[in-house]
């Protein structure tokens, strides 16, 4: 049995197929570990989550910005961007099935060594902290009342945490840690328009990943979100959005011998094995 874990798929369903193939992926045998951004800007989000539930258990999935975003759109609490592309996902005859399984996905998960989340872990959260953080964000999603959180749930206030934080503000903050944050200040301030590559921080600000003596440094973090610091392969780090909607790679790591396997998108190109 392998463990694959596979970075942003963004409704690029026919890469993931791909991919799937050339490293022998089997349903029966294997795992997967999918960092969240299912859907959207690629051209078969409806197929990428209906082929992710399918799998059942098989596949450990963690919600990104754009799943939350479609959540949102789905219950009138978010606009539509331009660059969206989850039409079809909202006009499907199984919609609600799809989305109240997208609901009961996680925030945080941690195995073993391992720790999955979409965005990054704050430097003064310690990774058990970060789960049960996770989980006070997954149990409001799943609230009867779930759609006032919904609709409170987007900003970017409160920047920072605070241990005394209470209601949205609080779930606020998990949530912008979890699925946005890239760059933050050595006490967790983080900072939400730079989008860039590591050099690109703003002053004052590092990479989350960066800062140094950060509390969730016991365990190797998995994540995405950052297509533009690309692969990164360190001790205590997996960053595998390497851009495959850009023309990228779509990048997995079998996390039994860290072994990077690649599929490279936009030319259909061979498969690359690192």
């Amino acid at each position: 049995m392998a463990t694959y874990a596979i970075g942003d798929i963004q409704g690029c369903y026919a890469a993931l197929q791909n991919l799937l193939g050339e490293i022998g992926f089997s349903a029966s045998r294997d795992r997967l570990w999918l960092v969240g951004d299912l859907v959207n800007r690629g051209d078969a989000s409806l197929e990428v989550l209906r082929f992710v539930r399918s799998l059942g258990s098989v596949a450990v999935t963690t919600l990104g910005n754009h799943d939350l975003h479609l959540i949102m759109l789905a219950e009138g609490c978010s606009r539509r961007n331009k660059e969206d592309t989850l039409d079809a996902v909202l006009a499907a005859p199984d919609r609600d099935e799809l989305l109240a399984w997208l609901r009961t996905r996680s925030m945080f998960h941690v195995e073993d060594e391992y720790a999955m989340v979409h965005a990054g872990v704050l430097p003064q959260w310690s990774i058990p902290q970060a789960r049960e953080l996770g989980r006070e964000v997954e149990l409001a999603l799943n609230a009867p009342d779930y759609a006032d959180f919904l609709a409170s749930m987007w900003g970017s206030e409160p920047a920072q945490w605070n241990d005394h934080l209470r209601g949205w503000d609080r779930l606020r903050v998990i949530v912008n840690a979890m699925t946005r944050m890239r760059f933050c200040t050595h006490d967790g301030r983080m900072e939400f328009r730079s989008k860039g590559p590591l050099d690109s921080a703003p002053p004052g600000y590092l990479p989350w990943f960066a800062v140094p003596g950060r509390a969730g440094a016991t365990h190797t973090v998995v994540c995405g979100h950052w297509s533009a610091l690309g692969f990164r392969h360190e001790e205590k780090l997996l960053a595998l959005d390497s851009g495959c909607l850009w023309g990228g790679c779509l990048t997995a790591v079998r996390l039994e011998d860290r072994k990077v396997l690649q599929y490279r998108c936009a030319r259909r190109l061979a498969l690359d094995a690192w």
